[in-house]
C-alpha cells in the first residue's frame, strides 16, 4: 500500500494537468469493453451452467479443453496488443495509412498461428488433451471439442485483430457491436445444440464446441460488413503482403515480448490446470466455476486496463508527456478500486455460486475455498494487469512485463506448484493457496518499473 500511496501524492501534484474531459473520454471507452468483458464473461458462465446439467465429466472435459483455446486466445490478445500500442501511437500522430500497414503485420501472424493450432486440433487431440488427464472419459469428451471447435480459429484470429486496431483508433462502439456479436450467439447456439431446441439433436458438449465456432463464423462476416463502410481504416487483406521493413521491425520489438508474455502467462495458467487436473475431477469442476467467478470479479479491471493502453498510447503518440503520466497514476488508482470491489463481490456471492453448482460434496468443499480466495486475488490481478498491459504497453515497454511474469510464473509459481502437489502431497487447498501468491510477489518490481517511468515513450516514426 506504500506505492499506492506514493502515487496518490503525485496525482495531488498533477491534479491541474486532469479534467473531466479525460474521465469523459475514459468512460467513452472502457463502457463498452466494460460489456464486452460482461458479455464473455457471461458466455463462459452460460456453458458452465448449460454443461451442468450434462454432467460434471462434459464440464472437467470443457474446462480442460479450452486451456488450448485460451493459449491461443493470448497469442491473439498479444498481436493485438502490439497493434493496439502502435495503432493508437499512429493515430495520435495522424498517420491512418501507417494503422492499416501494422493490421496487416498483426493479421499476418494470428492467420499462421490459427492455422498451426487447428492442424493440431484435428489431427492430435487425443495427445493434446493427455497432457491434462488421463481419464479416458474426459479425454474422449475433450477431444471432441477440440476437433469441432477448431475450426472457428482462423476467423476467430482475424476479427480480434480489427477490432483491436479499430477500438485503438477510437471507434469503440462499432468494436463493441462487433464483439458482443460473438458472445450472444455463443450462448444461443450453445443453448440449441446442447439441448436440442427448434428440433435440433442433443449435442452436449459438441455443441457448445458448434455454437463457439458459427458465432466466430458469424462475427467475421460482421466485421467485413464494418469494414467495407469504413471511411478510414479497413481490414485490407492486401496489407497482408506488404512489406515495410522499419514498421516490420518496430512491431516485432514491440509485440513479440507481447505475445511472449501473454502465452507464457497463459501457459502458466494451463499448467496450474495441469496440477489441479492430476488431482482429481473434483478440484477440475471446481476450478472450472471459480474460473467463471474470477473472470466477472475482474471485469472491469481488465477493461480499464484496455483503455489505460489506448488513452495513454494517444497521449504519447502527441508527446503530451506529463498529462500520460498523470493519467497513469489515476489510472492505477481506479484499477486497484475496482480490483476491491471486484474481490468484494465474488466474496457476497459465493453462498449462491456453492448452493447452485451440481457438484459433489467435496468439489463443493474446494470449491468455496477457492472463491474466497480470489476474494483478495482480483486486487493483485487487476493492478498487475493495469500497470503491465495498460500503462507499460502504452510506451511500448513490454520487454520488462515479459521478463517478469514469465520469471514470476516460472520460476516461483509453477515450480512452487509442483513441489507443494507433487513432492510434498500438500492438500488440494494449500496447493491452490501456493498458486495464488504469483500476482502478490512481483508487486515490488512492478512498482519500481513504474516509478522509474521509462514507459514514458513515443514509439512512432516520421513518413512511415
Amino acid at each position: 500500500m506504500d506505492s499506492l500511496g506514493v502515487i496518490v501524492v503525485e496525482v495531488e501534484a498533477r491534479k491541474k494537468l486532469i479534467d473531466t474531459s479525460f474521465y469523459r473520454h475514459l468512460w467513452r471507452i472502457v463502457f463498452p469493453i466494460i460489456i464486452q468483458n460482461l458479455l464473455s464473461a457471461a458466455v463462459s458462465s452460460a456453458d458452465v451452467i448449460m454443461l451442468n446439467y450434462v454432467g460434471q465429466s462434459a464440464l472437467s472435459a470443457s474446462a480442460l479443453a479450452v486451456q488450448y483455446v485460451n493459449v491461443i486466445s493470448m497469442v491473439i490478445y498479444g498481436m493485438g496488443t502490439g497493434a493496439t500500442m502502435l495503432c493508437a501511437q499512429y493515430w495520435g500522430k495522424g498517420d491512418p495509412r501507417a494503422v492499416e500497414k501494422v493490421q496487416g503485420i498483426a493479421l499476418r501472424i494470428t492467420i499462421i498461428v490459427g492455422i498451426l493450432v487447428t492442424l493440431c486440433s484435428v489431427t492430435i487431440p487425443r495427445y493434446m488433451m493427455l497432457l491434462f488427464t488421463p481419464e479416458e472419459e474426459i479425454i474422449g469428451l475433450g477431444i471432441t471439442y477440440l476437433r469441432i471447435v477448431s475450426f472457428g480459429l482462423i476467423f476467430w484470429c482475424i476479427s480480434e485483430v480489427y477490432i483491436a486496431v479499430v477500438r485503438s483508433i477510437g471507434r469503440v462502439s462499432e468494436a463493441t457491436i462487433i464483439s458482443i456479436t460473438a458472445p450472444v450467439l455463443n450462448v444461443f447456439f450453445n443453448a440449441v445444440f446442447i439441448f436440442g431446441l427448434f428440433g435440433m439433436p442433443k449435442l452436449g458438449i459438441a455443441g457448445v464446441a458448434l455454437g463457439t465456432s458459427l458465432s466466430r463464423f458469424i462475427q467475421f462476416v460482421i466485421c467485413l460488413v464494418f469494414s467495407k463502410k469504413s471511411k478510414d481504416v479497413k481490414l485490407n487483406f492486401a496489407k497482408i503482403f506488404e512489406s515495410n521493413k522499419l514498421l516490420w521491425r518496430d512491431f516485432l520489438k514491440i509485440a513479440i515480448p507481447a505475445v511472449l508474455n501473454d502465452v507464457s502467462w497463459g501457459l502458466a495458467y494451463s499448467t496450474y490446470s495441469i496440477i489441479m487436473g492430476h488431482l482429481g475431477s473434483d478440484v477440475v469442476a471446481a476450478n472450472s466455476v471459480v474460473t467463471v467467478a474470477r473472470n466477472f470479479g475482474t471485469v472491469v479491471g481488465f477493461a480499464l486496463a484496455s483503455a489505460t493502453g489506448i488513452i495513454l498510447g494517444q497521449m504519447l503518440g502527441r508527446n503530451d508527456f506529463e498529462k500520460a503520466k498523470a493519467g497513469a497514476h489515476r489510472l492505477v488508482i481506479l484499477s486497484a478500486v475496482t480490483g476491491l470491489i471486484g474481490g468484494l463481490i465474488i466474496l457476497l456471492v459465493s453462498p449462491l455460486i456453492v448452493s447452485g453448482a451440481s457438484l459433489t460434496p467435496q468439489a463443493k468443499d474446494l470449491l468455496k475455498f477457492m472463491l474466497m480466495l480470489q476474494s483478495y486475488y482480483c486486487m493483485g490481478q487487476t493492478v498487475n494487469t493495469s500497470i503491465i498491459v495498460g500503462v507499460f504497453r502504452a510506451g511500448g515497454d513490454t520487454r520488462f512485463g515479459f521478463i517478469c511474469d514469465t520469471i514470476d510464473m516460472w520460476v516461483y509459481a509453477v515450480p512452487l506448484g509442483f513441489i507443494a502437489a507433487f513432492v510434498l502431497k500438500l492438500p488440494v487447498k494449500w496447493v491452490y493457496f501456493l498458486l495464488l501468491t504469483d500476482e502478490f510477489v512481483k508487486w515490488p518490481f512492478v512498482f519500481k518499473r513504474y516509478f522509474s517511468y521509462k514507459w514514458v515513450k513515443n514509439i512512432t516514426r516520421d513518413n512511415i
